[in-house]
């Protein structure tokens, strides 16, 4: 009997020749790739690369073994052992040699892709130039609002000085020029010899809005008081203003004025009362008012005689302090705003402010000189009265010119 054999129990020859033929071939493929690595890179680089790479399960020739129908028993192994087996130093060089060339075009690929896809990140994140020239834009034109709003405050707070001097520099101006003429005057005639220092008049010889007189000192806070002067009118129509006392919350406080075909009127506080009193002849005159704050009483004299008295004239009013005072003018403001037909025009002399009400005989001495009163709040003194806009100082004695008139 013959023996059977099982022919796919043991490789044949043909199937084992394939599969060398498949090996060869494929080193062929590798060996021009080896050498031109070979050139470029260094031993030690390369054996750094395979170390630090583990390499990859090796490709089994089991598609060329299968392809030669050649079969093998279980017990044996499989086509894979048998390649392994036969071709083992092949298997291991080729592996090296492709995983570094394939692991240098993956990163030349991610290169590629990091390069296209960062510039479109990078114009999606970052401004535009027109947005940062639009940014930078609207920046210069927040600073230059910035600088002309606060050169805009800057103006208006030089605006507001300006206009508070204003008077201020007027007032020093007309001083200046009150010195000056007084100084050419007194280089004519020689220096004035008032004696006493009260002896002396102030002429305003023309009606307007910049001659008058003003006194040095002020008012205290007062609960009465008595005003006396000698006046000469010299106006065609009304008197004028002989005297006014202006502070900061009230420019009436005290005035003395007679404007147009009004008669003669006292203010207090804005408050007022008609005077009886006749001043318009061009003579001289001796004219006191008197006024308390309890139940607001008052009386008005001329040349020593009460003319006129009454009551509820500012009534419990308190005159109020530090303000100014001002002869030959009426103030619509502290200190100025003098309107030319409110002007007085004419002379004034021996203006007296005492805190309260002076007794008729008291006024009655002071008219007739035989009484030489001063004021105890403000005395009329030369060093007290300053002159402007060309009112001038004079000498003055009151009895004399009195009866001359």
């Amino acid at each position: 009997m013959h023996e059977s054999r099982d022919v796919g129990s043991k490789p044949t020859a043909r199937a084992i020749k394939a599969c060398g033929r498949q090996e060869r071939a494929s080193l062929r493929r590798i060996q021009p790739a080896r050498r031109d690595e070979k050139s470029s890179r260094s031993p030690r680089d390369a054996d750094e690369e395979a170390k630090a790479i583990p390499p990859p399960a090796p490709p089994t020739c089991a598609a060329p073994c299968q392809h030669s129908q050649l079969r093998l028993d279980m017990s044996t192994g499989s086509p894979g052992d048998l390649c392994r087996l036969l071709f083992p130093p092949l298997r291991g060089f080729a592996l090296r040699k492709s995983i570094p060339s394939a692991t240098g075009a993956i990163r030349q690929r991610e290169l590629a892709f990091v390069q296209q896809e960062l510039p479109a990140r990078t114009n999606g994140s970052a401004p535009t130039t027109p947005a940062l020239a639009r940014d930078s834009l609207h920046t210069k034109m927040e600073q230059l609002e910035e600088q002309l709003l606060s050169k805009i405050l800057t103006l208006q707070k030089e605006r507001q000085a300006a206009s508070t001097d204003r008077s201020q520099q007027q007032h020093n101006i007309e001083k200046e020029l009150n010195s000056l003429q007084n100084r050419v005057t007194e280089l004519e005639h020689g220096p004035p010899g008032y004696s006493p220092p009260d002896a002396f008049k102030v002429t305003i010889p023309v009606q307007n809005n910049y001659m008058y007189a003003r006194m040095k000192k002020s008012l205290p806070e007062l609960y009465a008081f008595t005003i006396c002067m000698w006046l000469k009118s010299k106006a065609l129509a009304g008197l004028g203003t002989p005297f006014s006392y202006s502070v900061p919350s009230q420019a009436n406080e005290i005035v003395l004025l007679e404007w147009g075909t009004n008669p003669l009127e006292l203010l207090i506080n804005d408050k007022v009362a008609q005077l009886p009193l006749s001043l318009k002849d061009k003579a001289w005159h001796h004219v006191c008012v008197a006024w308390t704050t309890r139940d607001g009483k008052w009386s008005a004299y001329q040349d020593g005689e009460q003319r006129g008295a009454g009551e509820n004239l500012a009534s419990w009013h308190a005159i109020k302090p530090q303000g100014v005072i001002i002869l030959g003018q009426e103030q619509d403001t502290l200190g100025g705003r003098f309107d030319a037909t409110q002007a007085f025009v004419g002379e004034l002399a021996q203006f007296g402010v005492w805190d309260h009400m002076l007794a008729p005989a008291e006024i009655l001495g002071l008219a007739n000189c035989t009484s030489h009163l001063q004021g105890n709040v403000i005395q009329w003194d030369d060093q007290a009265v300053e002159v402007f806009g060309g009112a001038s100082k004079g000498g003055f004695t009151a009895c004399e010119e009195g009866r001359k008139a």
